[in-house]
């Protein structure tokens, strides 16, 4: 999908169609492999005439037909020259042709015509998993941009459990959206704004949409078509100005990041109290050492005190109203609660290569 519009010609009308993880044979590797397949149909061909050789005639030297006439005879009747200098006489030799030879030559120009019939059953195959796999494509992410930040986001999904399956990335590089496959998520490659594009991604069944395109303008703009396209799903946006935030929350997104002033109190916080610094780094790296989480409070924990429990809460979700762990309110914990706490961290997760 080398960018939005560049399938417009496809045979099968599709602008663009998912990428999913493949591995592509070596082409060096499927030349050989056709090049042997020739040569095997034109020495089965040379033996079936050469081991019946006294059933042909050599109409021009009347010599017999020997082993480089069979041959000779193999590559003029696959490639359905025939010169007819050399023909079956018998009764026999002539059924063998019919049954036998023929379907060899029918094999042969098949396999001479190969690379268009792979180009048309290539698009078949893929327009068929296209369509299979939006079928079964719901309540799943979409991640518009896979730079460093929308791999990072990616890498923190699959360590919390979400299915590689469940997540489809957009990108405009062709390189981003091959690093994607590599790494297994099925990707589009187009703008983030296209709607055509992001209906294709079936943003409008999307339960969760991350956006973290290299640009704040293109954010705010991929959040209005998202949001339209998608009235319910949960957005996060990420930022590079904070004077953006208000407009991409106006645009429609559920929370927004700006990476400059996380990334700048992170270096202030490390130039001020390295060790302060380096356990907040320790905290957003999750998959080792100490890490957040939020979680279902379980039953054996319900009525009891955040304070008592082995995690260190720092937060409480209740009715989808996030509470500090000194609220009061939250005294006493109740079923259907959710609990923000640091932890240590117990399951590394699947790791993404560096970009």
């Amino acid at each position: 999908m080398g960018g939005e519009g560049r399938e417009s010609g496809s045979l099968w009308g599709y602008r663009s169609m998912v990428k999913l993880p493949a591995r592509a044979p070596s082409p060096l590797r499927e030349l050989i492999r056709r090049a042997l397949m020739a040569f095997g149909l034109v020495v089965v061909n040379t033996l079936i005439v050469y081991l019946d050789r006294g059933s042909y005639s050599d109409n021009v030297n009347h010599d017999g037909v020997s082993l480089v006439d069979a041959f000779y005879y193999a590559t003029v009747t696959v490639t359905t020259t025939g010169y007819g200098d050399i023909t079956p006489v018998s009764d026999h030799a002539r059924l063998l042709n019919a049954i036998l030879v023929t379907p060899l030559r029918v094999a042969f120009l098949v396999l001479l015509v190969g690379t268009t019939l792979e180009v048309l059953a290539n698009e078949g195959r893929r327009a068929l998993s296209d369509s299979k796999w939006r079928k079964r494509m719901r309540n799943h992410t979409v991640v518009l941009g896979y730079g460093t930040m929308g791999r990072s986001a990616v890498s923190t999904l699959l360590r919390q459990g979400v299915d590689k399956e469940k997540i489809v990335v957009v990108d405009q590089g062709s390189a981003a959206v091959a690093a994607a496959n590599r790494d297994g998520l099925a990707a589009f490659e187009g703008h983030a704004t296209s709607r055509d594009l992001l209906n294709r991604a079936e943003v409008p069944k999307a339960r969760e949409v991350i956006i973290t395109v290299n640009r704040d303008d293109t954010a705010i703009l991929a959040t209005l078509t998202v949001r339209q396209l998608n009235p319910r799903a949960h957005v996060v946006v990420a930022v590079r100005e904070a004077a953006n935030v208000a407009l991409v929350k106006q645009g429609g997104a559920n929370a927004v990041v700006t990476s400059s002033d996380s990334v700048g109190r992170l270096v202030g916080l490390s130039t001020v109290s390295p060790e302060l610094g380096s356990v907040m780094d320790d905290l957003l790296s999750a998959g080792e050492g100490l890490e957040v989480a939020q979680r279902i409070v379980e039953k054996d924990e319900v009525g009891r005190n955040p304070a008592d429990l082995d995690d260190r809460v720092i937060a409480v979700v209740r009715n989808k109203s996030l509470r500090k762990y000194y609220d009061p309110t939250c005294a006493e914990l109740k079923a259907g609660d959710e609990v923000v706490v640091v932890r240590q961290a117990t399951r590394p997760g699947p790791e993404l290569p560096p970009e």
